[in-house]
């Protein structure tokens, strides 16, 4: 139980719906555990014992009253309960979920890359969802059960020391406890059931979340039989572990049935060898059911919390995750920086404890055009990201105007430095809005500039039939072509206009019509910046004047192309290698 009282935050929050919800389920609970038995005890025998007729108009009228408006408060309060308790979990469940999308935006892209999309949807989906119907069944059941309970084991109290039949009330009373054991063994089961269905929920998500990322890939290779034969193993494993946890969830029920049915056959033979009255014996019965049904919502409770706290470990990898990368205590003011970029002896590995860079040490002048080549696996990529701490430095210092980028705040750090990925990624909204992104709040007249210096403006207004940039771009921009999307990626660049630019080899994979263009877009937006480029295909370095070759996770060599191609062996080797393939394919 102790796990979860960290999180009765997110109920305490709504105490305005979660109130009113446990008052309606206490009354529900009176009128459920002291207003049925005491019909059958008081309220029957007035009828059924007085001789006909003896009974006034007004007295017939209280009578037949009882019993609808037991039902009347029991129904009511029954509904209004329900009415804010689903109300305090709609609210729960979206407070739930901000914080847990809210850290995922806090947390390193190593975290991040290193879980399938699909699972840390599922966590944010599924899982809080789960989190918040137990902690909504916990905050409602956990209080009007347990009182219900209190009220008919009261009044079986009351009824022994006021009747005669002392000892097989105390006999009915002690059945009680026996549902204990039953409760305990299935809670035991169901939490490691449960656990299994959250994971196999998660690799159900991802199976999905994959292969609509894969669409392609998965029709050009014939894959559509192998992903259908992959996600019905899948499927058929979450739906088995699915069904354990009903087969034990759902026995505790019938299990406490019949211990029930004990203690109501006990009855029975007491009343019939002591002489009671039907009455007297309706009443016991009618207290006794009222007493184990709120045990086996407690059993339902206790299963519930089980599920929960499956789900609460999941989510916790994600909520107790460490920030590794935060703004400092006491960070310092950059305003606009000049570019100047040094790394001072920086080592990187990953969590794995594969070492990606080794000791680097090199400066890059602010308006320097610095292209990063190397074989695949060298570190180019890493280097790049370690500047807008995307990765975190795990020795040495990254400096840009002398300043180490951990003493500067994320925001000012980022909002100096623009990035155009190999791979551009747009939101499902209009062009428009993913311009704004480059630059919140800029006007109509900067976004239509921006468009123009990177050669889309033109292309965007015969979007859509006129449409223009109120053009939906699709789910990661699918609506639009390679070279449409980088050319929007390049001019949310320009509209940045950031003083440190990182180019992931912005012209690979592209027509050559696309690539013209993004050339000529490139040539107008390096000016004045210190740019880095991520150099896949060495065409892209002629206007490079810093070029710094890596391997194995080090700068082997550093120059221009002449100084490189003359003394660098790898330099050389890498650049005919690929002039040869080009050469070959425009044959």
């Amino acid at each position: 139980m102790r796990r979860f009282f960290p999180y009765l935050k997110y109920l305490k929050a709504e105490s305005r719906t979660l109130v009113p919800a446990i008052f309606y389920g206490l009354l529900f609970a009176a009128a459920n555990g002291l207003g049925l038995p005491l019909m059958t005890k008081v309220v029957f025998p007035v009828v059924f014992d007085s001789p006909g007729g003896s009974l006034s108009t007004w007295e017939l009228i209280a009578v037949a009253a009882w019993l609808p408006l037991v039902f009347l408060l029991r129904g009511v309060t029954g509904y209004l309960n329900t009415y804010y308790v689903t109300a305090t979990g709609t609210r729960v469940l979206e407070a739930i979920r901000l914080d847990y999308f809210r850290k995922l935006q806090s947390l390193p892209l190593s975290f991040i890359q290193a879980r399938p999309a699909g699972d840390l949807v599922s966590r944010g989906l599924a899982d809080t969802g789960q989190l918040q119907n137990t902690l909504i069944v916990f905050a409602n059941d956990g209080v009007k059960q347990p009182l219900t309970l209190i009220a008919a084991i009261g009044y079986l109290t009351w009824l022994a020391f006021t009747e005669k039949g002392v000892l097989l009330v105390l006999v009915c009373i002690a059945l009680v406890p026996l549902c204990v054991f039953p409760v305990r063994y299935v809670g035991r089961k169901v939490v490691k059931r449960a656990a299994q269905v959250q994971g196999q929920l998660g690799d159900v998500t991802a199976q999905i979340s994959e292969n609509l990322a894969a669409a392609r890939e998965v029709r050009a290779f014939g894959l559509e039989k192998h992903a259908t034969a992959r996600f019905a193993d899948a499927c058929r494993a979450l739906v088995t572990s699915q069904l354990k946890v009903v087969k034990y969830a759902q026995a505790l029920s019938p299990i406490i049935e019949i211990i029930s049915a004990f203690g109501i056959s006990l009855t029975l033979l007491y009343t019939y060898r002591e002489g009671m009255s039907l009455g007297i014996f309706l009443s016991i019965v009618t207290a006794l059911y009222l007493s184990y049904e709120p045990v086996k919502k407690v059993g339902a409770l206790n299963n519930e919390l089980k599920r929960g706290l499956a789900s609460l470990d999941r989510i916790e990898l994600v909520l107790h995750a460490p920030v590794a990368i935060a703004d400092p205590e006491t960070p310092r003011d950059i305003g606009t920086v000049r570019g100047d970029i040094a790394f001072d002896r920086v080592s990187f590995g990953y969590q794995t404890g594969e070492t990606v860079l080794s000791d680097i040490s090199v400066t890059i002048p602010a308006d320097t055009i610095c292209a990063l080549v190397g074989p695949s696996g060298a570190g180019k990529s890493t280097f790049a990201n370690l500047v807008p701490r995307f990765y975190e430095a795990g020795t040495g210092r990254v400096l840009i105007d002398g300043i180490d980028v951990r003493d500067m705040r994320l925001a000012d750090l980022r909002r100096n430095i623009a990035v155009v990925s190999q791979e551009t990624v747009l939101f499902n909204d209009t062009i428009y809005n993913n311009l704004m992104l480059g630059r919140p709040g800029a006007t109509r007249e900067e976004i239509e500039q921006a468009a123009k210096d990177a050669f889309a403006h033109d292309f965007i207004l015969k979007l859509d039939g006129g449409l223009g940039y109120d053009t939906l771009v699709g789910e990661r921009g699918g609506r639009l072509s390679g070279g449409q999307r980088q050319r929007i990626a390049l001019a949310r660049a320009f509209l940045r206009n950031a003083p440190i630019l990182i180019l992931d080899e912005a012209t690979s994979a592209l027509d050559t019509e696309s690539e013209a263009f993004i050339q000529k877009a490139l040539q107008k937006l390096v000016v004045g910046k210190t740019v880095l480029i991520i150099a896949h295909r060495f065409s892209t370095i002629r206007d490079a004047s810093m070029i710094l070759v890596f391997d194995k996770g080090s700068i082997v060599a550093q120059g221009n192309h002449a100084t490189l191609y003359s003394g660098s062996e790898l330099y050389r080797g890498l650049y005919d290698k690929q002039s040869t393939a080009a050469h070959a394919t425009a044959s």
